[in-house]
C-alpha cells in the first residue's frame, strides 16, 4: 500500500495549517476544534515548514506553564518536518515515524504540502492489507 491509498481512504484531503506567527492559544484551538493532534506550521499555506504536535504544546506547558500559550508557534514547532511522498510505501513511512518517534508526517510532492498521514493511519491500513491477505491465503488453502 502506498501513501496516496491511505490518502484516499482517508476521504478528506483538507491539512490544517498555521502560520508560524500563529499564536500556540489558537493552534491549540484548531486541535481541539478538529479532533487531530498536529498542525503542519507553512507560511505560504503551502510549504511544511514545520509541525506542530500536541506533544510539543504539552513540554512547553511544562517547562514555561500556561504563559506558552501566548507565544507564536514557530517557537514550539519542530521545523523542517520529515515528509513523504504520495508514492511512498506504507512500510517505509511506519519506520520513519517508529525511528523518529513522531506521529504525524506530512505528504509532499514538489514542495507543496498534498496531505498529512498519522501514524494511526497508518497502522489503520497496514491492518487492512494483512487482513485480505490473510483471507487470500484461507481461501488458497482451502481450495476456493
Amino acid at each position: 500500500m502506498i501513501v496516496q491509498q491511505i490518502l484516499q481512504s482517508k476521504g478528506n484531503d483538507a491539512v490544517i495549517t498555521v502560520t508560524p506567527k500563529t499564536k500556540v492559544s489558537e493552534a491549540v484551538s484548531l486541535l481541539a476544534e478538529h479532533r487531530i493532534g498536529g498542525l503542519v506550521v507553512s507560511e505560504d499555506g503551502s510549504a511544511a515548514d514545520g509541525i506542530l504536535s500536541e506533544r510539543d504544546i504539552v513540554r512547553a506547558l511544562s517547562a514555561k506553564g500556561a504563559t506558552c500559550l501566548t507565544d507564536q508557534v514557530s517557537e514550539l514547532m519542530t521545523p523542517d518536518p520529515v515528509c513523504c511522498s504520495r508514492q511512498d510505501g506504507a512500510d517505509l513511512v511506519l519506520a520513519r515515524m517508529t525511528d523518529g518517534r513522531f506521529r504525524h508526517m506530512p505528504v509532499v510532492e514538489d514542495g507543496k504540502l498534498v496531505g498529512i498521514v498519522t501514524i494511526g493511519d497508518v497502522v489503520k491500513a497496514r491492518l487492512q492489507e494483512l487482513s485480505m491477505e490473510k483471507e487470500a491465503l484461507e481461501h488458497m488453502v482451502m481450495g476456493h
